[in-house]
C-alpha cells in the first residue's frame, strides 16, 4: 500500500517498484522490448502483452512489420529472458473492424488514411488499456517516442527529446484520461542509438532488429493491392482529366493515386510536369494540374481531440504550429474553432499536398507541448 509521504518511483507512484504493476505493450520490436526489460530490471511487477492483429499467412515470415508471427515470438523470448509473464491476445477481429475496414473505405472515398493513428486510438489505447486495467495494473507502458509531463491541469503530451524519432503525429488523439494511465519511458532519450545500446546492455536478441517501415497489413507499401483484396471490384477504370477540363488519358482505378503524386501517371509527353490535385471518386476521375494547385492555406479539420487546459471553443482563435503530414515539420498557423471539435486551420505559409484522411496536429510554438489535433476532411 502506498504511503502519502513515500517518494515517487520512476513511473510516478508513491510505492516501491515491486508493488507497482505495469503492463507493457510489446510489439516484438526493440523499442517496446527495451521498455519491458528496463522496467523489469528496476524491479517493477511487469506483465508483457502482445496483440496479434493480423496474420494473412505470409505475415508469419514478413520482416519489417509488427504484431504477427515472428514478432510475437521475439516478444515472448524477451519476456522469458527477463523473467516476467507474457500474454498474446487475439485482436484480429477488433483490428479489422476498428482499423482495416475504415482504411479500405477511406481509401475508396479518395482519402489518404493513417491507420497507425486509428490503431493507437481504437485498439492499443482503448481495448488493450482496458485489459491492463482488468489485470489490476497501475499503468501501461509503451515504446513510443513521446513524453508525458504532469502540468497544473493534469497530464500533458510533449514531443520526444529526439525530433527524428518523435511520434507525436501518430499519438495526437490520446485523451487526457488515457494519458493519466499511460507511460512512455523512451521519450527522453536523445537518439535511437541509445535505445539499441540499452537493448545490448540487457542482452536482448532484438537489439539489432530493423525498425518496422510499412503499415503492418500493407506489404511493401502497396496500398492498392490490399484494397483490391479487401474490396474486390473496387478498382474501376476512369479518366485522367486536367483541371482545365481536358481528358489526358485513362486509369485503372482511383485507388492507385494519391494527392500530390507526380510519377506513374501514364500521361507522358507533356511540356510541364503535372500532379494529382484531386480525386473525384463519384465520377472516377483523377484530376491533375500544375504544382501550384497543390498549395493550400485553409485546412478544414474535424474530430478534434483537444489537449489544452481551456476548452477548445473558448477562444475565437488559437495561434499554434501545426503539422499536416507526418514527414513535415510543424508550421505556423491560426486555428479557428467552428465548434467543440471542428475548426478551420489557416496556414501562414501555404502547404502542398494537403490530403483528406491525414491528421492535422497542434503544437505549442513556445514549448514541446502538443495540444491534440484532428482529421483533415477536405483538402480542396
Amino acid at each position: 500500500m502506498a504511503r502519502d509521504d513515500a517518494p515517487l518511483n520512476s513511473l510516478g507512484f508513491a510505492k516501491p517498484p515491486a508493488d507497482t504493476r505495469v503492463v507493457v505493450a510489446m510489439s516484438g520490436g526493440v523499442d517496446s522490448s527495451v521498455v519491458a526489460a528496463m522496467l523489469a530490471e528496476e524491479g517493477y511487477d511487469v506483465v508483457g502483452v502482445t496483440l496479434q492483429l493480423y496474420d494473412h499467412g505470409a505475415a508469419l515470415a514478413k520482416k519489417g512489420a509488427c504484431c504477427a508471427g515472428v514478432d510475437i515470438h521475439d516478444a515472448r523470448r524477451v519476456a522469458e529472458d527477463m523473467g516476467f509473464p507474457h500474454y498474446v491476445l487475439d485482436y484480429e477481429n477488433i483490428f479489422k473492424d476498428a482499423v482495416i475496414d475504415e482504411f479500405a473505405d477511406s481509401y475508396l472515398a479518395g482519402a489518404t488514411p493513417v491507420p497507425c493513428i486509428r490503431c493507437n486510438e481504437r485498439v492499443k489505447f482503448k481495448d488493450l488499456l482496458e485489459t491492463a486495467r482488468d489485470l489490476d495494473a497501475d499503468c501501461m507502458a509503451t515504446g513510443h517516442y513521446i513524453q508525458r509531463a504532469v502540468g497544473q491541469a493534469g497530464p500533458e503530451l510533449h514531443s520526444a527529446a529526439d525530433p527524428a524519432r518523435d511520434q507525436s503525429y501518430f499519438l495526437f488523439s490520446t485523451t487526457p484520461e488515457q494519458l493519466d494511465f499511460l507511460r512512455f519511458p523512451l521519450g527522453h532519450l536523445a537518439s535511437k542509438a541509445e535505445t539499441r545500446k540499452l537493448a545490448a546492455k540487457y542482452g536482448l536478441a532484438v537489439a539489432d532488429k530493423p525498425d518496422s517501415q510499412d503499415i503492418c497489413f500493407v506489404p511493401n507499401g502497396n496500398y492498392a493491392s490490399v484494397i483490391e483484396k479487401l474490396r474486390p471490384g473496387a478498382a474501376e477504370p476512369g479518366e485522367i482529366v486536367h483541371a482545365d477540363g481536358r481528358v489526358l488519358g485513362t486509369h485503372d482505378g482511383v485507388i492507385h493515386y494519391t494527392i500530390g503524386q507526380r510519377r506513374g501517371l501514364g500521361i507522358g509527353g507533356l511540356a510541364d510536369p503535372l500532379y494529382v490535385v484531386k480525386l473525384d471518386v463519384d465520377s472516377r476521375q483523377v484530376v491533375v494540374g500544375p504544382k501550384d494547385m497543390l498549395a493550400k492555406r485553409i485546412v478544414p479539420v474535424r474530430e478534434i481531440n483537444w489537449l489544452g487546459d481551456a476548452p477548445f471553443d473558448s477562444r475565437a482563435e488559437w495561434r499554434l504550429d501545426v503539422k499536416v503530414r507526418s514527414t513535415r515539420p510543424p508550421r505556423e498557423a491560426i486555428v479557428r474553432p467552428t465548434g467543440p471539435d471542428t475548426a478551420d486551420v489557416e496556414l501562414v505559409v501555404a502547404e502542398e499536398g494537403v490530403s483528406p484522411g491525414q491528421a492535422c496536429v497542434f503544437y505549442d510554438p513556445d514549448s514541446p507541448r502538443i495540444f491534440g489535433g484532428g482529421w483533415i476532411w477536405r483538402g480542396y
